[in-house]
């Protein structure tokens, strides 16, 4: 066992310079690569996720606005839609207007026409009594005259 010890003691003795150049050359690279490259990687990952806020910050931004104009339009097409419809409904009262208007002088003309009628009508049966009276006067005189010229001297004819 004490050759092993001894054994072990002088391969510890031995490998001290390699132990020593390790540690150097840890602290060396950690020292000129390591960091310098562990900086890199921090400004990267910082510069990446700045970006990357930045970017999300920046679709916020532009989903908001579109929010805004999708807002803005639809208000607009409800003032379009509402303009619409108080134009038709205008033009709907101007056309009921003039359907009233010339349903009224359609009625009045209809009513002229009517009073007319009357008129000439009474005018006509007015001249018709003329007519049959004329006429009854005429046939009675022409059934009653021969007569009345024959009952004379020479009797009655029969």
């Amino acid at each position: 066992m004490d050759q092993i010890a001894s054994q072990l003691g002088h391969l510890l003795v031995q490998s001290i310079p390699t132990v020593v150049f390790v540690l150097f050359l840890v602290a060396f690279l950690d020292r000129l690569f390591f960091k310098p490259l562990s900086q890199t990687l921090d400004a990267r990952a910082k510069a990446t996720s700045g970006a990357l806020a930045e970017a999300r910050q920046q679709a916020g931004a532009a989903e908001e606005r579109l929010h805004e104009y999708e807002r803005a339009i639809q208000a607009a097409r409800q003032e379009i839609y509402r303009h619409r419809e108080e134009v038709r409904r205008k033009a709907l009262g101007e056309r009921d207007n003039k359907i009233q208007k010339a349903r009224s002088q359609a009625e009045s003309m209809v009513n002229d026409a009517q009073a007319g009628l009357e008129r000439e009508t009474a005018m006509v049966k007015v001249e018709l009594r003329a007519a049959v009276e004329s006429l009854a006067v005429e046939v009675t005189d022409s059934l009653f005259a021969p007569r009345l010229s024959g009952s004379g001297p020479g009797g009655a004819q029969a």
